[in-house]
């Protein structure tokens, strides 16, 4: 389903804003898709969950097709990993501070990251949009990033670094659109014997 993106954006978010709230803050805890720097442009403070990028699953490159009938044969989906941005954004009213809060952020950031170390598989219950009522599992992985990856990713967003880290999704499937192939399955094998006769 070419859903799976936005579905997997919003079991993300979700998750987080539905746990979040015990964290003793004096910011707001809103929990957006928006990047960073929209978070902070309109005065928004919470935690940004940006997808900033989308990479095919190099593992599951051969994935053979599957058979959904005796006769019928599905392509195989397209397999992805996802990996999101998590940033804290504070202080965002406060023009002496403009960098944002420091306890507040650490103190959402570190529930986060606590949240995804004892809960790393979303299923069930978890999922939102087009997940909803399916056997998907998300897995998400708490992935390190280089002083180069890091500036990239910042210097795209046009704005000064901020507390982040970065998660990775794994494996999140876009369905063929295709309609299943028809195929007549083998009825019966014939075996033909025969001898072999070496030189000599």
């Amino acid at each position: 389903m070419y859903q799976a993106l936005l579905a997997t954006s919003e079991t993300i978010r979700k998750y987080i804003e539905d746990h979040i709230g015990s964290v003793p803050t004096t910011a707001p805890k809103r929990v957006t898709l928006n990047t960073p720097k929209e978070m902070s442009s309109s005065n928004t403070e919470g935690v940004s969950v940006w997808l900033y990028r989308v990479v095919r699953d190099p593992e599951r490159l051969n994935d053979p097709v599957q058979r959904i009938g005796w006769d019928q044969l599905k392509p195989p989906p397209l397999p992805l990993r996802l990996h999101y941005l998590i940033t804290p954004i504070t202080g965002t009213d406060q023009p002496a501070a403009p960098l944002g809060n420091p306890d507040d952020e650490q103190k959402l950031l570190g529930r986060v990251l606590q949240l995804f170390h004892q809960h790393p598989v979303l299923r069930g219950v978890d999922l939102q949009g087009a997940f909803l009522g399916t056997a998907t599992e998300l897995h998400v992985r708490l992935e390190p990033m280089g002083l180069e990856e890091i500036t990239r990713v910042w210097e795209a967003l046009e704005g000064s670094y901020q507390l982040s880290v970065s998660y990775e999704v794994s494996v999140v499937n876009i369905e063929a659109e295709t309609e299943p192939e028809s195929m007549t399955p083998v009825e019966v094998v014939l075996p033909e014997y025969g001898i072999i006769v070496g030189e000599g």
